[in-house]
C-alpha cells in the first residue's frame, strides 16, 4: 500500500505564509506527477499546483500564480507547497496527491493516491 501524509496547515492572518509538506511512503517503485488540490466548503475541488517527476515543469491555478510555489524532493518522496501572501479565499482543506508507480509482480502500474488533507485557514 501507499500512504500520503500532509503537514504544515494551520491558522494564519491574511498576508502571511505557510509551507505544506506531503510525504509518500509504502511500496513505491517511482512517482510521476505530484500536486496539491484544495476544497473549500460549498465549493468545487480546485487543482492548485502540479509538478512533474523531474521537478522542472510546474503548473498553477491562476488564483495562486505568483504567490504559491510547488517543489519536490524525490529522494524523500516529498512534495511541498510554499504559500505566501495568503488571502481569506485560500481557506480550504489542502490535499496532496501522487501518481505512484508500483511493482505488481509482472511489471509496474501507476495510479493516483491521495492524502487525508490539512486545513488551511486565513483570517482577514
Amino acid at each position: 500500500q501507499v500512504q500520503l501524509v500532509e503537514s504544515g496547515g494551520g491558522l494564519v492572518q491574511a498576508g502571511g505564509s505557510l509551507r505544506l509538506s506531503c510525504v509518500a511512503s509504502g511500496s513505491i517503485f517511482s512517482i510521476n506527477d505530484m500536486g496539491w488540490y484544495r476544497q473549500a466548503p460549498g465549493k468545487q475541488r480546485e487543482s492548485v499546483a502540479v509538478i512533474n517527476s523531474g521537478g522542472r515543469n510546474t503548473n498553477y491555478a491562476d488564483s495562486v500564480k505568483g504567490r504559491f510555489t510547488i517543489s519536490r524532493d524525490n529522494a524523500k518522496n516529498t512534495v511541498f507547497l510554499q504559500m505566501n501572501s495568503l488571502k481569506p479565499e485560500d481557506t480550504a482543506v489542502y490535499h496532496c496527491y501522487a501518481d505512484v508507480r508500483r511493482w505488481d509482480g509482472r511489471g509496474t502500474t501507476a495510479r493516483p493516491y491521495w492524502g487525508q488533507g490539512t486545513q488551511v485557514t486565513v483570517s482577514s
